[in-house]
Protein backbone atom coordinates (compact mmCIF):
# COMPACT_ATOMS: atom_id res chain seq x y z
CA UNK A 1 0.00 0.00 0.00
CA UNK A 2 1.36 3.27 -0.83
CA UNK A 3 2.10 5.69 1.78
CA UNK A 4 -0.13 8.90 1.90
CA UNK A 5 2.07 12.33 1.21
CA UNK A 6 2.37 14.22 4.74
CA UNK A 7 0.67 17.64 4.19
CA UNK A 8 2.18 20.15 6.70
CA UNK A 9 0.50 21.87 9.02
CA UNK A 10 -0.68 25.33 8.57
CA UNK A 11 -1.26 28.07 11.12
CA UNK A 12 -4.44 29.34 11.19
CA UNK A 13 -5.96 32.48 12.59
CA UNK A 14 -8.72 33.04 15.52
CA UNK A 15 -11.54 33.22 12.39
CA UNK A 16 -9.95 30.32 10.68
CA UNK A 17 -8.06 31.62 8.00
CA UNK A 18 -4.47 31.67 6.64
CA UNK A 19 -4.16 35.26 6.59
CA UNK A 20 -5.61 37.63 8.49
CA UNK A 21 -9.38 38.98 8.12
CA UNK A 22 -9.41 42.53 7.23
CA UNK A 23 -12.78 44.90 6.44
CA UNK A 24 -12.88 48.46 5.68
CA UNK A 25 -16.16 50.44 5.66
CA UNK A 26 -15.38 53.93 5.31
CA UNK A 27 -12.93 55.28 7.65
CA UNK A 28 -12.48 52.76 10.06
CA UNK A 29 -10.88 49.48 9.33
CA UNK A 30 -11.70 46.23 11.17
CA UNK A 31 -8.36 44.17 11.51
CA UNK A 32 -7.73 40.58 13.09
CA UNK A 33 -4.33 40.88 15.02
CA UNK A 34 -3.01 36.88 15.17
CA UNK A 35 0.38 38.04 15.49
CA UNK A 36 -0.27 39.39 19.27
CA UNK A 37 1.48 37.24 22.36
CA UNK A 38 -0.15 37.49 25.56
CA UNK A 39 0.57 36.24 29.11
CA UNK A 40 -1.06 37.06 32.26
CA UNK A 41 1.01 38.79 35.38
CA UNK A 42 0.05 38.45 38.99
CA UNK A 43 1.87 39.43 42.28
CA UNK A 44 2.48 36.88 44.84
CA UNK A 45 2.25 37.53 48.67
CA UNK A 46 5.10 39.36 49.30
CA UNK A 47 6.56 40.43 46.23
CA UNK A 48 7.30 43.73 44.65
CA UNK A 49 5.84 45.18 41.81
CA UNK A 50 8.12 44.14 38.86
CA UNK A 51 8.55 46.66 35.77
CA UNK A 52 8.65 44.51 33.17
CA UNK A 53 10.29 45.64 29.71
CA UNK A 54 10.73 48.54 31.59
CA UNK A 55 7.14 49.55 31.72
CA UNK A 56 5.66 50.31 34.65
CA UNK A 57 2.71 48.08 35.89
CA UNK A 58 -0.63 50.50 35.22
CA UNK A 59 -3.22 50.91 37.86
CA UNK A 60 -6.74 49.96 37.57
CA UNK A 61 -8.19 50.78 34.51
CA UNK A 62 -5.07 52.05 33.36
CA UNK A 63 -3.19 50.55 30.06
CA UNK A 64 0.35 51.80 29.05
CA UNK A 65 3.18 50.24 26.46
CA UNK A 66 6.30 51.08 24.50
CA UNK A 67 8.03 49.07 21.97
CA UNK A 68 5.75 47.11 20.77
CA UNK A 69 4.68 45.83 24.24
CA UNK A 70 1.88 46.94 26.26
CA UNK A 71 0.65 46.22 30.13
CA UNK A 72 -2.82 46.60 31.24
CA UNK A 73 -4.43 45.76 34.77
CA UNK A 74 -6.85 42.85 35.08
CA UNK A 75 -7.56 42.68 38.81
CA UNK A 76 -5.81 43.28 41.79
CA UNK A 77 -2.47 42.46 41.51
CA UNK A 78 -3.08 41.14 37.82
CA UNK A 79 -2.14 42.12 34.47
CA UNK A 80 -2.07 41.02 31.26
CA UNK A 81 1.14 41.89 29.16
CA UNK A 82 0.93 42.04 25.50
CA UNK A 83 3.23 42.05 22.26
CA UNK A 84 2.95 42.58 18.78
CA UNK A 85 4.11 40.09 16.41
CA UNK A 86 5.35 37.77 19.05
CA UNK A 87 2.57 35.05 19.23
CA UNK A 88 5.00 32.36 17.85
CA UNK A 89 7.61 32.65 20.75
CA UNK A 90 7.48 31.65 24.31
CA UNK A 91 5.86 35.11 25.73
CA UNK A 92 5.49 33.62 29.10
CA UNK A 93 8.62 32.63 30.10
CA UNK A 94 10.23 35.88 28.71
CA UNK A 95 7.64 37.92 30.73
CA UNK A 96 8.69 35.33 33.66
CA UNK A 97 12.37 36.55 32.86
CA UNK A 98 10.98 40.06 33.31
CA UNK A 99 8.73 39.94 36.47
CA UNK A 100 10.84 37.30 38.87
CA UNK A 101 8.86 35.95 41.91
CA UNK A 102 5.21 36.28 40.02
CA UNK A 103 3.00 33.92 38.27
CA UNK A 104 3.21 34.22 34.50
CA UNK A 105 0.52 31.96 32.73
CA UNK A 106 1.00 31.77 28.60
CA UNK A 107 -2.69 33.61 27.22
CA UNK A 108 -1.88 33.97 23.54
CA UNK A 109 -3.98 31.26 22.28
CA UNK A 110 -7.36 31.61 24.67
CA UNK A 111 -7.98 34.88 22.94
CA UNK A 112 -8.76 36.49 19.69
CA UNK A 113 -7.46 40.33 18.97
CA UNK A 114 -9.24 42.68 16.81
CA UNK A 115 -7.77 46.02 16.21
CA UNK A 116 -10.59 48.91 15.07
CA UNK A 117 -8.71 52.19 13.22
CA UNK A 118 -10.04 55.17 11.88
CA UNK A 119 -8.37 57.11 9.77
CA UNK A 120 -9.61 60.61 10.83
CA UNK A 121 -9.20 60.13 14.36
CA UNK A 122 -10.87 60.07 17.37
CA UNK A 123 -15.04 60.95 16.46
CA UNK A 124 -15.41 57.62 14.72
CA UNK A 125 -14.01 55.89 17.75
CA UNK A 126 -16.00 57.49 20.51
CA UNK A 127 -19.47 56.71 18.06
CA UNK A 128 -18.55 53.29 17.80
CA UNK A 129 -18.17 52.57 21.26
CA UNK A 130 -20.96 53.90 22.51
CA UNK A 131 -23.14 52.08 20.18
CA UNK A 132 -20.88 48.34 21.10
CA UNK A 133 -20.55 48.84 24.96
CA UNK A 134 -21.75 50.18 28.10
CA UNK A 135 -18.85 52.75 28.46
CA UNK A 136 -19.13 56.46 28.59
CA UNK A 137 -16.48 57.11 25.16
CA UNK A 138 -15.43 60.36 26.51
CA UNK A 139 -14.66 59.42 29.95
CA UNK A 140 -12.94 56.21 28.37
CA UNK A 141 -9.71 57.87 26.44
CA UNK A 142 -6.48 56.70 25.59
CA UNK A 143 -4.26 55.06 27.79
CA UNK A 144 -7.60 53.27 29.29
CA UNK A 145 -8.47 49.10 29.54
CA UNK A 146 -11.49 47.56 30.93
CA UNK A 147 -13.65 44.38 30.91
CA UNK A 148 -16.96 44.68 29.69
CA UNK A 149 -19.88 42.97 27.95
CA UNK A 150 -20.31 42.86 24.29
CA UNK A 151 -23.76 41.59 23.18
CA UNK A 152 -23.18 37.84 24.69
CA UNK A 153 -19.35 37.94 25.23
CA UNK A 154 -16.92 39.24 28.08
CA UNK A 155 -14.05 41.60 26.18
CA UNK A 156 -11.04 43.46 27.29
CA UNK A 157 -11.54 46.58 25.50
CA UNK A 158 -8.58 48.83 25.36
CA UNK A 159 -8.03 52.72 24.20
CA UNK A 160 -4.21 52.52 23.34
CA UNK A 161 -4.67 56.00 21.24
CA UNK A 162 -7.24 58.53 20.09
CA UNK A 163 -8.29 56.71 16.63
CA UNK A 164 -7.50 53.10 17.85
CA UNK A 165 -9.42 50.66 19.82
CA UNK A 166 -8.79 46.87 20.58
CA UNK A 167 -10.85 44.36 21.57
CA UNK A 168 -9.29 40.73 23.09
CA UNK A 169 -12.23 38.01 23.44
CA UNK A 170 -11.96 34.76 24.00
CA UNK A 171 -10.92 32.28 20.98
CA UNK A 172 -13.98 30.59 20.84
CA UNK A 173 -16.18 32.82 19.93
CA UNK A 174 -13.56 34.93 17.52
CA UNK A 175 -17.14 34.58 14.37
CA UNK A 176 -19.21 35.84 17.07
CA UNK A 177 -17.26 38.96 17.72
CA UNK A 178 -15.93 39.35 14.68
CA UNK A 179 -19.74 39.64 13.36
CA UNK A 180 -20.52 41.63 16.39
CA UNK A 181 -17.38 44.27 15.85
CA UNK A 182 -18.10 44.53 11.72
CA UNK A 183 -21.54 44.81 12.05
CA UNK A 184 -21.58 47.61 14.65
CA UNK A 185 -18.59 49.39 12.06
CA UNK A 186 -20.30 48.82 9.05
CA UNK A 187 -22.86 50.94 10.35
CA UNK A 188 -20.97 53.50 12.22
CA UNK A 189 -18.95 54.09 9.02
CA UNK A 190 -19.94 57.28 7.09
Amino acid sequence: MPEAAVQPLLALTALGGATPRKAVHGVLTLEENPGLALASLALRRGTSRPTPFGIPLPDAGGWTGRDGVSIFWTAPDQWLVAAEARADSDFAATVAAEAPGCSVTEQTDGFAAFEITASTGEAPILSLMAKLVNLDPRRYGPGTATRTGLEHMSVFVIRPAPGRLSVLGMRSAAGSLWHALETAVARIAP
